[in-house]
């Protein structure tokens, strides 16, 4: 198992490289219906047997000012240490914990009822959903159940095996507060969901998450949605969260080739569609996928590839092989002092030692405008 301590820091690219292990296998993003009501799911609605408080009425005239929303499968590994962490928040506002438990075989139902009592002793209250179904009902299920039951102001999004340090949900609320419309997540170009924290009213107006199930990618739906609603994604400069990278993790259910698909379809309909020719920064591997992924038309628009390797510039050009079109597209290999913004750059930044973001600097562009990462 390995647990990374992730920081935060602030603003990020709007186009960010999601995390890997994310699928989506033609799901599509739930849509927010104004009237509250849950938009239904492409299938059956498991049987609910929620265990909520009995005065959710009263509650409401009174509203908490975060609900942590906790999504649960099988988590009895993990939830004594998640739980902690909520308790040890330094924030002194009210807050409200909302678990939804999809389906769980194991003690977690049992975990989560010690844990209701002791957080509801310090003023946390606590709100506890969940089913009977004989299967799980996947994760983008249970976020959108534990929103719904919710009643918080804002949503501080965990996950069941994470850690939250104590200063997380004070930092993130205070910057939430000047910043309406953004999503505030963690550490360089990932985007990692269990550090999201957003506006209740931010969160409807974006949508639900897609209830696809297993290997549905319902972060990824989710926040491209935000992106397209012209939301924007801050961090906090310090470490708010201890993520938990284990074998039992749900990102391992999704394929790599449908987070490269759902990166590549955003990337076209954000950036290459405002671009009438660009430069595919990389001779190399990523660079020839990246054009053979592309649609027809965007694969017209690559003038050139650029790199610093010697052999590959002079071979010249790269020939698309797979091609049907004759002849045959040949695209041309130049130095990257030689090449033309804008770029897509296909190079991983902690692999060169600094090296490519010096030669970023040498040209004096700017991301966002001449260069994004596609990596």
């Amino acid at each position: 198992m390995d647990v990374t301590q992730k920081g935060l820091r602030a603003p990020v690219s709007t186009l960010p490289l999601l995390q890997e292990g994310i699928n989506a296998d033609g799901a599509e993003l739930a849509q927010y219906n104004p009237s509250g009501s849950a938009t239904p799911a492409s299938r059956d609605s498991p049987d609910q047997k929620s265990i909520v408080p009995l005065n959710r009425e009263s509650q409401e005239s009174s509203r908490s000012q975060v609900s942590v929303i906790l999504p649960v499968y099988n988590a009895e590994c993990w939830l004594d240490e998640c739980l902690k962490s909520l308790l040890n928040q330094d924030f002194q506002g009210s807050i409200e914990l909302s678990v939804f438990n999809d389906a769980s075989t194991d003690n977690s139902i049992n975990i989560i009822e010690k844990w209701k009592v002791l957080l509801e002793e310090v003023g946390i209250l606590v709100c506890v959903g969940g089913h009977c179904s004989s299967r799980p009902q996947g994760v983008g299920f249970a976020k959108n159940r534990a929103v719904d039951q919710s009643l918080g102001t804002y949503l501080c999004f965990l996950d069941s095996d994470d850690v939250m340090m104590p200063q997380r949900i004070r930092l993130q609320r205070e910057v939430a507060i000047q910043h309406p419309k953004s999503v505030f997540t963690s550490h360089g170009p990932t985007v990692i969901m269990p550090t999201w924290f957003c506006s209740r009213e931010w969160f409807c107006h974006v949508g639900r998450f897609d209830e696809g199930g297993k290997g549905t990618p319902e972060d990824l739906l989710y926040f491209y949605e935000h992106l397209r609603k012209g939301g924007d994604v801050f961090r906090v400069d310090q470490c708010l969260l201890q993520y938990r990278y284990h074998p039992q993790a749900a990102t391992h259910s999704v394929r790599e080739e449908t987070i490269w698909t759902h990166r590549l379809l955003f990337l076209e309909e954000r950036v290459l569609s405002q671009w009438a020719s660009f430069t595919i920064w990389n001779a190399g591997k990523q660079g020839r996928k990246l054009f053979r992924s592309l649609s027809l038309t965007n694969q017209k628009k690559v003038i050139a590839f650029c790199d610093v390797d010697k052999n590959k510039i002079t071979k010249g050009f790269y020939v698309y092989e797979e091609s049907k079109e004759k002849p045959k597209p040949r695209i041309p290999i130049i130095h990257f002092r030689d090449a033309s913004p804008p770029f897509i750059i296909c190079v991983k930044l902690d692999l060169t030692g600094g090296q490519l973001e010096e030669n970023l600097n040498q040209l004096n562009l700017k991301e966002g405008v001449d260069y994004h990462h596609f990596n």
